[in-house]
């Protein structure tokens, strides 16, 4: 699952996956985002929080907030889906974060989360994520977000999406987006708690683990596609952040 700006925020657009061992780094997006955990347990920053979920537990996580997935051993379903469907909903919180993401979801509107296909009518959806939204709203507390946690991140997000395949230097960064390179290795520092080296380096890490899961691509293959001209570099971090060889990741997903 990547979570590629392009996509989001389209009237009506959802997905939805399951999938295992699941991580990814810092990001934001346009979207809503439920995660729920089926098994093993996942961790989940957001903002400043962090949610460590167990099996059957889940967080709804709200457009333009920053966060982070993290499991060695989980099994999951997660599902994201455009403010729009819940124009509502959305509008009447669109300024503000909750003050907890943790969502407890009832059986019957988990069945329905599962039940979830392309081919449903806008009518199905939207009662469904409305559904998904009332339930959290009951127990919900909110305040007010700051204007700082989008804009400027989400460019600097949105560029190494865009370029991860390539050099992807904060050189680059700066003059795509007209700031001092200084000034936005500082700030990105601050707000996501690690360096932009080291983030690029977790995004090359994650698509990897995409291609070599769902592709007969050659670890060289994907590394070069990933941004790595050297096969050494590439191994060294994909063990760093996957925690295993690339070799040894294909052979258990």
């Amino acid at each position: 699952m990547f979570y590629q700006s392009q996509h989001f925020g389209v009237s009506e657009y959802f997905c939805k996956e399951t999938g295992k061992d699941f991580s990814f780094p810092m990001h934001m997006h346009h979207s809503f985002e439920l995660i729920t955990v089926l098994d093993g347990e996942m961790t989940v920053n957001i903002g400043e929080q962090k949610y460590l979920l167990c099996r059957g537990e889940a967080v709804l996580i709200f457009p333009e907030q920053i966060h982070s997935l993290s499991s060695q051993k989980s099994e999951h379903l997660l599902v994201i889906f455009s403010p729009d469907i819940v124009s509502a909903y959305y509008s009447r919180h669109s300024g503000e974060y909750p003050e907890s993401n943790r969502i407890s979801l009832s059986e019957y509107i988990y069945s329905q989360i599962v039940s979830l296909e392309d081919e449903l009518s806008t009518v199905k959806l939207k009662a469904i994520f409305y559904s998904v939204c009332s339930e959290f709203d009951e127990g919900a507390a909110y305040v007010k977000r700051k204007n700082a946690e989008k804009g400027l991140l989400r460019e600097m997000f949105e560029f190494v999406e865009n370029n991860f395949d390539k050099s992807c230097t904060l050189e680059e960064l700066g003059t795509a987006i007209g700031y001092n390179s200084s000034y936005l290795s500082r700030y990105f520092s601050e707000s996501t708690k690690m360096s932009f080296v080291a983030f690029v380096n977790r995004y090359r890490v994650s698509r990897a683990c995409h291609i070599l899961k769902n592709s007969d691509k050659s670890v060289m293959e994907c590394a070069y596609e990933c941004g790595y001209m050297s096969l050494r570099s590439f191994n060294r971090n994909f063990k760093l952040y996957a925690g295993r060889s690339p070799k040894e990741y294909r052979r258990t997903v």
